[in-house]
């Protein structure tokens, strides 16, 4: 039986990614590179490589890329402040769960970055509990983050559900001994998942899922 689910955030609650990777695109073309969207997913959805290489590669020094990482942040923050971006039917699901389990977010997000996405979004007061960048040495893939939270929940991992998106979320819960539910969005969708719990189409089906 479960008995809490732990969330991603960027991609599965709010549609982010496409912001992050249009800061780093834009960026990064002011050094000659043309970061595309294949090269995004498979360097930080699926390695989480990051991009700055491309960057090396032209011969940009370190300094340099230090800059443009400031810069990469300073141009999402902004975008975050202009941008409203809950995914649709992520309340509608979150309400319907709430009081049934014990709920957490495992995000990568800086906390600055994550708390001005939550700044509009009105769905923490559905989570017991937030872990974010902040709170690890070693990220997705990685299984400290879901390691992590599941502490937090005091539950077994058989009693855990993740909510992920990405390859890397997939195999970080998978490495903490976790189910995993995907929900691709646009970025992730063409992706395959393999030992997903479950490949679903939208984040309402999780309900359904549960039951």
């Amino acid at each position: 039986m479960i008995e809490a689910i732990l969330w991603d955030n960027d991609g599965v609650l709010v549609d982010t990614e496409r912001l992050y990777f249009r800061a780093t695109k834009q960026v990064l073309a002011s050094v000659g590179v043309d970061l595309t969207k294949e090269d995004y997913i498979e360097l930080i959805l699926v390695q989480r490589r990051g991009a700055w290489h491309l960057a090396e590669e032209k011969d940009v020094p370190p300094a340099a890329i230090e800059r443009l990482r400031d810069e990469r942040n300073a141009l999402y923050s902004r975008y975050l402040h202009e941008e409203r971006v809950l995914i649709a039917g992520v309340e509608e699901t979150l309400r319907a769960l709430y009081g049934k389990y014990r709920m957490g977010i495992v995000t990568s997000s800086r906390k600055d970055h994550f708390d001005l996405i939550h700044k509009f979004t009105n769905i923490l007061r559905y989570f017991d509990f937030v872990l974010t960048a902040d709170d690890y040495t070693r990220f997705k893939p990685d299984p400290e983050p879901y390691l992590k939270a599941l502490a937090r929940t005091g539950c077994d991992r058989e009693e855990c559900l993740v909510v992920e998106d990405s390859l890397r979320g997939l195999e970080s819960a998978k490495a903490a001994g976790i189910r995993c539910i995907i929900v691709p969005n646009a970025m992730t969708k063409g992706c395959d998942f393999p030992g997903a719990y479950k490949v679903l189409e939208r984040v309402t089906d999780i309900v359904s899922a549960l039951l």
